[in-house]
């Protein structure tokens, strides 16, 4: 309950409108009675909403973290999925807080901060933790929330070291539960047939993969070395070496980098503006990739023995297209995180490893390594 500073002049006048006013209370009269009801109505409609999810079977997503990407596409596909539901919420802003939890019917037991975060650990209605933070944020909170005794979607990239990686892993198996990285292009019906055709040589060996993705421009966090790790590599490259990784069905053994020139020196002192790799794989397959802040483009693109298919656009959310030396590719769009987010929650119903682990985003922070030292160094550097 609220409480008045100065308790001497605390009048039923101020009680009301200090309920109204903070706390949104609806203040009914009856009989020359004040009944208070919104609060308790709330909450218990909260609690019985919480009690149906459960009774589905669903399993309780807490996001951590209540960023634009939460916000904009994690919370509503929430709205979406058969098997979870948001349960919960993680931020260390109360005027955010108090937003989610009228907008999602949160109760207030199921909404944490960052100093209380630990004591999730009681909370029956969570299940999964989804860390959506600045990457340095991710190997902290994944090994809290472990240590929690809940299942983790990390975000990617991964974290910001390969050791901060490894750690990850090693919190998650000790404490019995799934890692998860958010790699919500593997449930997306176009990359799944670029999966297929590579992996199964439909057009016959692969020769080469071309993979692009760029924006004009960033912000905030992604720009400050600390918070994110490196420039687009960390936050688009990824997606680039995924799709050489998940085309091919391979490893990459040893990778050269360039940096590409600076168009804003102050801007990005601390980081690349734009770096071009080249991977090599197995049976002499190589991989020419690209990625920027300054420079719009997407694309992932095979060409083998006897034919090639490609995706542009390739990583966005939605509107993907695709085609073949045949012809078009024609799939029907789906959400993808909602996908991500059920398939691991049946894969922990299931009791099956989930399709994108941990050591899944361990490995590509291992590449991510390699590229950064040979666009250092200007040598070839091998992939371990």
């Amino acid at each position: 309950m609220y409480t008045h500073s100065n308790s001497n002049l605390y009048t039923r006048r101020n009680f009301i409108y200090d309920l109204s006013f903070n706390v949104g209370f609806a203040v009914l009269a009856i009989n020359g009675m004040t009944a208070i009801t919104g609060c308790a109505n709330n909450e218990q409609k909260s609690e019985e909403k919480s009690k149906n999810e459960k009774s589905e079977n669903k399993l309780g997503i807490a996001l951590v973290g209540l960023g634009g990407y939460s916000s904009g596409e994690l919370a509503p596909s929430l709205k979406e999925t058969e098997h979870c539901y948001l349960a919960g919420i993680v931020t260390g802003s109360p005027q955010k807080a108090e937003q989610w939890k009228k907008q999602y019917d949160i109760p207030d037991k199921n909404i944490y901060n960052y100093q209380n975060f630990d004591s999730i650990k009681d909370n029956p209605d969570i299940d999964i933790v989804y860390v959506v933070l600045p990457n340095s944020m991710h190997a902290e909170y994944t090994i809290r929330a472990a240590r929690a005794g809940k299942h983790v979607i990390c975000e990617k990239p991964m974290a910001i070291t390969v050791e901060e990686c490894e750690s990850m892993v090693a919190a998650c198996k000790e404490a019995g539960k799934m890692l998860s990285i958010g790699y919500r292009l593997h449930f997306d019906p176009y990359h799944v047939e670029m999966m297929r055709l590579g992996q199964k040589q439909v057009y016959g060996p692969i020769k080469k993969i071309k993979a692009d993705n760029g924006m004009n421009g960033t912000s905030g966090w992604r720009l400050d070395k600390k918070l994110s790790g490196g420039g687009p590599l960390m936050d688009l490259g990824v997606y680039c070496i995924q799709g050489a990784r998940y085309t091919t069905g391979l490893e990459p053994i040893a990778v050269t980098a360039q940096e590409g020139t600076k168009t804003n020196k102050e801007m990005f002192k601390d980081i690349e503006e734009t770096i071009s790799w080249q991977m090599e794989f197995p049976q002499g397959i190589t991989a020419d990739c690209m990625c920027s802040y300054s420079k719009g483009t997407n694309l992932l693109r095979a060409e083998a023995e006897k034919g090639w298919f490609e995706l542009s656009p390739t990583y966005a959310y939605r509107g993907l297209k695709g085609k073949t030396s045949e012809g078009d590719m024609n799939f029907k769009g789906v959400n993808q995180q909602a996908r991500q987010m059920d398939d691991f929650a049946k894969a922990i119903k299931d009791k099956r490893p989930t399709p994108v682990p941990g050591e899944m985003g361990l490995q590509d922070v291992k590449i991510i390594k390699a590229i950064y030292k040979a666009m250092e160094t200007g040598k070839r550097v091998e992939v371990s």
